[in-house]
């Protein structure tokens, strides 16, 4: 149908549409519940775009060719490495204190003294005893000594010399004996030392000098290691070859999103567990941050993703230009100056963008107008001289320019005899067939 005919069309309908009744093809139709003018300028509009004449108004991008990360994200939870509970190995009563809470300690730093006075005693005791039997066990090696050079005189018989020796050898022994007993001593004595057992940050102290601990009592204080630390956060279970792969290969690249917008860290995984959750079908899994700021605290959550492999070349677009329909995932590209539908496959999707196969890098995908595009429709970008506000050229304004045609009709001018307007929309819509 060409343009001045398919206008002609346009004003038979809104005559026929103000007279209550429609005529189509020489038969008469009874108008849309919509009525009026707004039935009649909708029938006007879509019989101008079906004859193809005003273009849509759409934006595009050009598809970008990139390598792209594929992120597995999940919500993880800050765990230190290491988190001890300081106890005491001796019943005893503390003495005097040496840290404070929330200090940064070293390893082997001390943290608390207890009384001592006993077990330095038992060492005492037991240094003495080394003393006396050392010199009764010197005597003995003497003697043999001595049986030795009677012997090679014959003044006395082997079985003194053999006699000499064993209570030598023995005496020796008593040495030996009397040694381990003195390290006893000295073990249960540093037990009244106790002493960081790694680096890390002391917690609460839960005694005070004067306090009586046991082995079985409370703890005086936890230590827990600041850095480095951990984020421990669950992966689908599918996940796991992906995962397996990057520990095998050293481990994968990890980042943490801290909260209130502060600067994400970087860390490594470190750790798959080696058992799948049954009830959520998950597996655990770590990964260590160096903290020197310590920036990330124990217990605190943050957004974790990881970086399991990467799409080398792969073909980019805005996920707001793919369409999920009933028939599948499309897009609209713009060839030359009309929309042609293309039926794409997306393969990874994450933020603002998708990977997709089906277009080709340098191809413009449209964006915004997408839903007024059909295949084959003439478009015009926005932004590149086109009338996309103007009533009746650009598609939106077809619509409002329509509707304002008929108000004005209605409101300026008498409305015709039903009678008049049906037969003159009968006949002009003859001549147009």
């Amino acid at each position: 149908m060409s343009k001045p005919k398919a206008a002609a069309l346009a004003a038979v309908l809104i005559v026929a549409g103000l007279s209550g009744a429609w005529w189509f093809n020489g038969r008469k139709e009874a108008a849309p519940a919509g009525g009026g003018a707004s039935a009649a300028a909708s029938a006007a509009s879509g019989a101008a775009s079906g004859a193809g004449g005003a273009p849509v108004s759409v934006t595009s991008v050009v598809a970008q060719q990139r390598d792209v990360p594929v992120l597995l994200q999940a919500p993880g939870t800050v765990t230190a490495l290491r988190s001890v509970e300081v106890k005491p190995q001796v019943a005893s009563q503390v003495t005097q204190v040496h840290v404070r809470e929330g200090q940064n300690v070293k390893r082997g730093e001390l943290l608390f003294t207890l009384d001592a006075r006993n077990d330095e005693a038992n060492v005492a005791r037991a240094q003495a005893q080394l003393l006396r039997d050392q010199a009764t066990a010197a005597d003995a090696q003497r003697q043999l000594a001595r049986s030795r050079e009677l012997l090679a005189q014959n003044f006395v018989s082997q079985g003194a010399v053999d006699t000499a020796q064993a209570q030598a050898e023995a005496q020796a022994a008593v040495v030996a004996a009397d040694r381990a007993a003195l390290d006893a001593a000295k073990v249960a004595l540093s037990y009244s030392r106790i002493t960081a057992p790694g680096d890390g940050r002391i917690g609460t102290v839960n005694v005070y000098p004067g306090t009586s601990v046991s082995p079985t009592g409370a703890a005086l204080l936890t230590l827990t290691q600041i850095d480095p630390i951990a984020v421990a956060f669950n992966l689908p279970q599918r996940e796991l070859p992906a995962l397996l792969e990057l520990m095998g290969q050293g481990g994968g690249q990890v980042q943490a999103v801290l909260p209130e917008g502060r600067k994400p860290r970087t860390g490594k995984l470190q750790f798959v567990d080696n058992a799948v959750d049954l009830a959520s079908g998950t597996v655990r899994v770590k990964a260590q941050f160096d903290n020197a700021d310590q920036s990330l605290w124990p217990g605190a959550f943050v957004d974790v993703s990881l970086t399991v492999r990467t799409l080398r070349g792969a073909v980019v677009v805005p996920q707001a230009a793919v369409i999920q329909g009933p028939r599948g995932t499309t897009l609209f590209v713009i060839e030359g100056n009309k929309a042609a539908a293309r039926p794409v496959t997306v393969t990874y999707a994450a933020g603002n963008d998708a990977v997709v196969d089906g277009v080709r890098a340098g191809e413009r995908v449209v964006v915004d107008g997408k839903q007024n595009l059909r295949p084959g429709a003439p478009v015009v970008e926005r932004g590149a001289g086109a009338p996309a506000g103007r009533g009746g050229e650009g598609h939106g304004g077809q619509g409002g320019g329509g509707a304002g045609s008929a108000g004005s009709g209605s409101g300026g001018a008498a409305a015709p005899d039903k009678s008049v307007a049906l037969a003159t929309a009968a006949s002009q819509a003859e001549a147009l067939r």
